[in-house]
């Protein structure tokens, strides 16, 4: 299983899955980041936190926690 987390800086991948639960999953999902969706990775902090990304047209910074729980391909 790839995550978020594991994607490097110019990677276009595409969301599968969100786990976690109530409202961890629902502030994801209000960031933009729903199933089906490409996320194109922007870049990876040194020390892999946090992430940036560009999510439907803008672009968001995301915890490695976070990232973890977004399954990718």
């Amino acid at each position: 299983m790839k995550t978020l987390k594991g994607a490097h800086s110019g990677e276009t991948v595409r969301v599968i899955k969100l786990h976690g639960e109530g409202s961890l999953k629902r502030r994801i999902m209000d960031m933009g980041i729903t199933k089906g969706t490409e996320v194109y990775v922007r870049k990876v902090a040194p020390l892999g936190d946090p992430v940036e990304v560009r999510v439907r047209g803008y672009e968001l910074s995301i915890r490695k926690g976070d990232a973890e729980m977004i399954e990718v391909e």
